[in-house]
């Protein structure tokens, strides 16, 4: 039995179809109690200022936040006894708004993107008093991803080499929290970065208009280790969504636009290191298997020795419902 909610944070990792003589293994943020990646980060930046003294339950914080963030922070103050407000670009999707008013928080939003959403909540806070949160430079962001999405990684791959982690980027914590540990295991692991085809700042420089929600904010976050990056692929929102809708009419896998981009890279990424010669397993459902957790985890009996690409897929297809993903 759990004792909060909050224990109930952790993903499995599951095998996509990959090109011929590779595996592609995806983690499924989705699994988490509020639907994406960003439970950890939340639940970490709340604790981490509760043990430094920062803030104790009753008091209230404010975050800037395309939503996954914001969802995370509000099952987290829901959890602790805190009151949030939201400042969130009224572009996001009806789910993300409904969703952090069923928790509890107060939302505000602005006609704009993510640096106008942050110099409001900036605003809010000196206004009000508010915690602020600061999920772009609060380090315990990416430190969430280092104790938690990787050591998951590390227990569910059991032993295999890794040769490839493919992530998208938002606040880079979790790219950098998540590749920092997985190098420390497997150091010639490459690190390969997506980000939006609009809005490509760490390609060009130069930020743009995109529709992803939750990757690529315009600007380069403090929580981005760019050292770790060895490759930046850049997807369309439109083969993003192509790809999402894919993966779920064909493998069952409900996702959002940025898991689409980042299994669309991980493939890309497979593709370049694949080895035809090996016999690598690909997707398959044993009936035999269904009620046996080794034969789920495992997958098959195939060579460890092909190359192994994993990917993080952020959050659920649920909250993308009413943006026409799924149409």
């Amino acid at each position: 039995m759990k004792d909060s909610i909050l224990d109930a944070i952790g993903t499995p990792l599951v095998r996509l179809t990959a090109p011929e003589g590779a595996t592609i293994a995806a983690k499924l943020e989705g699994f988490n109690p509020a639907g994406s990646a960003k439970d950890r980060p939340a639940r970490e930046m709340v604790l981490a200022a509760e043990r430094a003294g920062e803030i104790q339950p009753g008091d209230q914080l404010v975050e800037a936040t395309s939503g996954n963030t914001g969802i995370g922070l509000a099952l987290t103050a829901a959890a602790r006894g805190y009151d949030l407000t939201i400042v969130m670009p009224a572009s996001m999707s009806t789910e993300r708004k409904q969703l952090l008013r069923a928790y509890g928080a107060d939302l505000e939003l602005v006609d704009a993107g993510m640096e106008t959403a942050n110099q409001v909540a900036d605003r809010v806070a000196a206004d009000t008093g508010a915690f602020r949160v600061g999920q772009f430079e609060n380090p315990a962001n990416p430190r969430a991803h280092y104790r938690t999405t990787a050591e998951e990684i590390l227990d569910q791959v059991e032993g295999r080499e890794i040769d490839a982690l493919v992530a998208g980027v938002g606040t880079g914590g979790t790219i950098t929290g998540t590749a920092t540990r997985l190098r420390e295991a497997h150091p010639e692991m490459s690190v390969v970065a997506v980000e939006p085809e609009a809005n490509a700042v760490l390609s060009t420089g130069e930020s743009g208009d995109d529709d992803f929600q939750g990757m690529g904010p315009g600007f380069v976050s403090d929580n981005l280790d760019r050292e770790l990056i060895d490759t930046v692929e850049t997807v369309a929102v439109d083969a993003a969504e192509a790809e999402t809708r894919r993966l779920a009419r064909e493998e069952g896998v409900l996702v959002g636009q940025s898991s689409g981009a980042a299994a669309l890279a991980a493939t890309r990424t497979a593709e370049r290191i694949a080895d035809p010669s090996l016999d690598c397993p690909d997707v398959s459902f044993d009936a035999d298997a269904v009620g046996d957790p080794d034969a789920i985890a495992d997958g098959g009996d195939g060579p460890d020795d092909c190359p192994l690409v994993v990917t993080i897929l952020p959050d659920t297809g649920e909250r993308y419902l009413s943006a026409g993903v799924f149409d």
